[in-house]
């Protein structure tokens, strides 16, 4: 069995229920011991900016900063999409803990030989 996980994310907060579910399936397999990366595209390539995840998605919802702060403290990464980033002109200076921009051929390279466990939204 696979011990990496990899969750892609092409919604922002236009879905913010998506992004709490992407989230939360993260956290899942990063606090229970799995190699987890995040490949961040399209409008999602803005949550890897400092500031921009706020806010509640829905009522009983944990807020959406602490939910990045559980996967940061499970040691959770983030490939952030470059034709995305730089498309919408945003500021690698200002990319949030764990954050990379990097493309399909280093994703490949993370998950390696062996098979890993993808989920999309």
């Amino acid at each position: 069995m696979s011990n990496k996980a990899v969750i892609s994310l092409s919604t922002g907060l236009e879905d913010a229920e998506k992004v709490t579910v992407a989230f939360l399936v993260a956290i899942g397999a990063a606090e229970t011991g799995r190699e987890t990366l995040m490949f961040l595209s399209k409008e999602a390539a803005r949550l890897s900016v400092a500031g921009t995840a706020a806010g509640v998605a829905c009522d009983g919802c944990p807020p959406l900063r602490d939910l990045f702060q559980r996967y940061e403290a499970a040691g959770g990464r983030y490939y952030v999409c470059p034709l995305c980033f730089n498309a919408k002109q945003l500021d690698a200076g200002q990319l949030i803990p764990g954050a990379e921009v990097n493309g399909t051929i280093p994703l490949w390279k993370w998950i390696g030989d062996e098979p890993a466990t993808t989920f999309s939204y």
